[in-house]
């Protein structure tokens, strides 16, 4: 798990108990990510940076590969806050390259590739210190309303 130090959330402000990045979640990952640009065209990005202990073993000494997808799912999500879009996962696929090791300094960093109407392309990359990349994805994400959504049933 990754030790942060960061503020509280107004009373006001609906609980995050997201998995992978929500601070309310007292079994979560509690990853921060960190709006960037990529340089090149300026184009929105995320980057997190972090280290996995041995509660998200797979094979010994290494990450399970759910954990890796959930990470990338979430890096990749992300980009979709920095236009102010709220949409959700349709597609997505994991290029498991080298295995992700556990205790050790990892960095995720997402992209924006392109926006097609309600439809957001977005690039993920694990990468150790070394910046080699360990896994990489590929997403596509739908906007939604999250009133027409999620209100009738959240309303019970």
């Amino acid at each position: 798990m990754v030790k942060h130090s960061g503020s509280r959330q107004p009373s006001n402000t609906p609980k995050n108990y997201c998995f992978a990045c929500g601070p309310d979640n007292p079994h979560g990952m509690h990853l921060k990510f960190v709006p960037q640009s990529v340089k090149q065209k300026g184009d929105p990005a995320y980057t997190c940076r972090f280290s996995l202990s041995k509660r998200y073993t797979g094979p010994p000494g290494y990450c399970h590969g759910g954990i890796i997808a959930t990470i990338l799912d979430d890096a990749m999500g992300k980009i979709n806050k920095l236009r102010g879009v709220i949409a959700v996962t349709s597609q997505m696929t994991v290029d498991f390259l080298k295995p992700v090791p556990l205790n050790k300094p990892l960095h995720v960093n997402s992209r924006e590739i392109r926006v097609r109407g309600r439809r957001h392309f977005a690039l993920a990359e694990i990468k150790n210190q070394k910046d080699e990349v360990l896994a990489r994805s590929r997403g596509v994400f739908v906007a939604i309303d999250p009133e027409r959504m999620f209100g009738k049933s959240r309303k019970r």
